[in-house]
């Protein structure tokens, strides 16, 4: 019988929960920020707390993300870890 086959089990897991854990420590690190026309901050929240919201309420989500689009707010996602470097991702409404 093959003895090796709950190592490598063992280290598909291992690997599933160390890609789970940079996802996680990544959507700690970045923040979603909903910016109004005036540059006025709107929403800032981390961006695993978006994505678990998302998730859970996805026709919620869909609409406030439309409704902030309509209401020509600027949604961007931002890297908490250095403020010197540009947004990951920027959708503006113009």
């Amino acid at each position: 019988m093959n003895e090796a086959k709950p190592e490598t089990t063992r280290s598909a897991a291992d690997s599933v929960v160390d890609a789970v854990r940079g996802l996680f420590h990544a959507g700690i690190s970045q923040r979603v920020v909903v910016r109004d026309s005036k540059d006025d901050v709107v929403l800032d929240v981390p961006l695993a707390v978006g994505m678990v919201a998302a998730l859970a309420a996805p026709v919620a989500t869909t609409i406030g993300a439309g409704v902030a689009l309509v209401g020509k707010c600027g949604i961007k996602i931002e890297n908490r870890e250095s403020h010197s470097t540009p947004p990951a991702t920027v959708v503006d409404a113009e």
